[in-house]
């Protein structure tokens, strides 16, 4: 609850869930995914949504590149996000001099100036923890959820640009 006087309510404006505010829910998917190789494909939507829903607990540098790496996910679907990084992780592998290959998500908008927004339609207080898991019923459903909260990241970053 990040710099915010309301007590029960999350920095990017949800209302606590069950396991808290949103760094919970968080952490336990960080927890949860470490045991769970077909969760953990979900790895980097879920980072890149928690960071640009709560950019204070980020390093405003990646946030461009998150909300682009976003956008690939909304758009073109996980395996391509997966594709993508994986071959960041090559090029790293051969000894590239730049850290990060940005042409892989130059078709997709910069970060807008101006927020980050106040309201997402979908976020991570909102996801249902049953019988101590956020796969209880199955990962399809989980990666659904995680869809759900990256579209409503990406569509509240962008409507600051209106």
């Amino acid at each position: 609850m990040a710099d915010n006087p309301v007590v029960g309510q999350c920095d990017c404006g949800a209302a606590a869930g069950p396991l808290g505010v949103c760094v919970d829910y968080y952490h336990a998917i960080l927890s949860e995914e470490q045991a769970d190789p077909q969760m953990y494909r979900w790895h980097a939507p879920v980072v890149c949504a928690y960071l640009l829903q709560h950019p204070s607990r980020a390093h405003e540098k990646y946030l461009d590149g998150q909300f682009r790496q976003l956008q690939l996910y909304v758009d073109k679907g996980l395996d391509a996000l997966l594709r993508a990084a994986a071959y960041q992780v090559a090029r790293n592998r051969h000894g590239a001099r730049s850290s990060y290959d940005m042409a892989p998500l130059a078709a997709y908008e910069p970060l807008p100036p101006g927020g980050p927004p106040r309201h997402f339609r979908a976020t991570f207080c909102g996801l249902p923890f049953r019988d101590g898991s956020f796969v209880s019923d199955g990962h399809l459903a989980y990666g659904y959820r995680i869809e759900t909260i990256a579209e409503a990241t990406v569509e509240s970053w962008r409507s600051i640009q209106a």
